[in-house]
């Protein structure tokens, strides 16, 4: 089947199962959103580094929960 492309105009939804929920995506989607603006908080990533697995998608979560849903 092929389609028109469309725009996506809702929140980002990241698998966290799947190939984007890796700890090192989930950081670089936090440094890319920061840059853009999305977050001023100059410690998140090293707060999302500080601990486990959990920790970071909670940390993420509390920063971006508003245009990312995170799906487990």
């Amino acid at each position: 089947m092929i389609r028109e492309k469309t725009k996506n105009v809702g929140p980002i939804v990241i698998d966290l199962t799947g190939p984007n929920g890796n700890a090192f995506y989930l950081i670089g989607l936090a440094n890319r959103l920061t840059r853009m603006g999305f977050n001023n908080d100059r410690e998140l990533l090293e707060r999302m580094k500080s601990g486990d697995y959990e920790n970071l998608i909670q940390e993420f979560d509390k920063a971006f929960g508003s245009v990312v849903i995170l799906e487990r």
